[in-house]
């Protein structure tokens, strides 16, 4: 009779731990985004069977490879409090100038490097205005987004620039290891590299701390206005990283590259979990949003929904997050 009893009490221990865990685990902002993502993708499955193949899958990982890189830069900027609305400029100027030197002749090392520095001087001046002048980053980067895509215009008069390129180049933006694609591989290396260096290090420590209480942050001794400078040159030139990736994709660097990806990219990192707010968010979390808005970019074309219907329903998608992470930060504040 006793063991009886200390069975049933092991398993009720048992159950009431598991349940806790369950709990704690429904908490987390990139799991509710992953069940998301399995749900929308089993959804899609039942309508149609081409969805699950390894074809569709790669090209899926593909296409949203790009925007899940950018919003690895784009989270930590929302994670301090800001925003980066010139990433899409970033990333379409650095695809431009990287075609311009391959047009000058210079070798690939060069071409790439001059991309990416087109990126380093978007975050810079990004930075400097919102830390230095006391600009809003709303208005800083708003400011730089316009800057950026005259001069694409200015530069290219409206003609897309496409030169002779040697074709190990290529390899970045085309090629496969296995099954997949090159871009999906760059991708996942620096998802996991942020995401150790945002929650093992201290650089990750003070930019979370930036962003839930700045004032606390500076008394503490972070030095706030170098970690903000720090994420918009991250931003930008991840940003920057994604437009050559692009350009040697298509080898051909167009004038409206990268327009409106800004939107796509807040959006995967709204999604994932991140507060506008600030102070919370993750670069898993932002990846996975991108994920998630690619599978229903894709599930759009695969269910012949009407193309003009995505924008709808990926804003859908975003106001359903953004509200029950609200709604969950109420629930969690009036538990505390």
């Amino acid at each position: 009779m006793l063991a009886t009893d200390q069975h049933r009490t092991a398993s009720g221990s048992l159950h009431s731990r598991l349940l806790t865990e369950a709990g704690k685990l429904f908490q987390v902002r990139e799991f509710n985004v992953l069940i998301a993502l399995v749900v929308v993708g089993a959804l899609i499955s039942l309508y149609t069977p081409y969805f699950f193949t390894t074809n569709n899958l790669m090209g899926v990982f593909r296409a949203f490879s790009l925007t899940a890189i950018m919003s690895i830069g784009m989270v930590m900027v929302i994670i301090t409090g800001g925003i980066d609305l010139s990433v899409g400029s970033a990333m379409g100027l650095a695809s431009l100038v990287t075609a311009l030197c391959f047009s000058a002749g210079y070798p690939t090392e060069i071409c790439v490097a001059a991309g990416l520095g087109v990126g380093l001087v978007f975050g810079l001046c990004n930075g400097l205005l919102i830390t230095f002048i006391g600009l809003p980053p709303f208005i800083a980067t708003l400011g730089t987004l316009s800057i950026g895509r005259g001069l694409m215009y200015m530069i290219t008069r409206g003609v897309p620039v496409t030169p002779e390129t040697p074709e190990g180049f290529a390899v970045l933006g085309q090629g496969y290891l296995g099954p997949v694609p090159v871009p999906v591989i760059i991708m996942v290396v620096l998802m996991l590299l942020f995401a150790v260096i945002m929650r093992r290090t201290r650089f990750g420590r003070h930019v979370y701390a930036t962003g839930g209480n700045e004032h606390a942050a500076r008394l503490s001794g972070v030095k706030v206005d170098r970690i903000k400078l720090s994420v918009y040159v991250l931003s930008s030139t991840i940003a920057a990283l994604a437009g050559v990736i692009g350009f040697s994709r298509y080898l051909s660097a167009e004038p409206a590259s990268g327009f409106g990806s800004e939107l796509d990219v807040i959006a995967a990192a709204a999604i994932g979990g991140a507060s506008l707010a600030g102070g919370a968010g993750s670069v898993t979390g932002a990846v996975i949003g991108a994920a998630l808005v690619g599978v229903i970019a894709n599930g759009v074309v695969l269910l012949n929904i009407n193309t003009y219907a995505q924008q709808a329903i990926t804003g859908g998608v975003i106001l359903i997050a953004v509200s029950l992470d609200v709604l969950r930060s109420r629930i969690m504040g009036g538990k505390n």
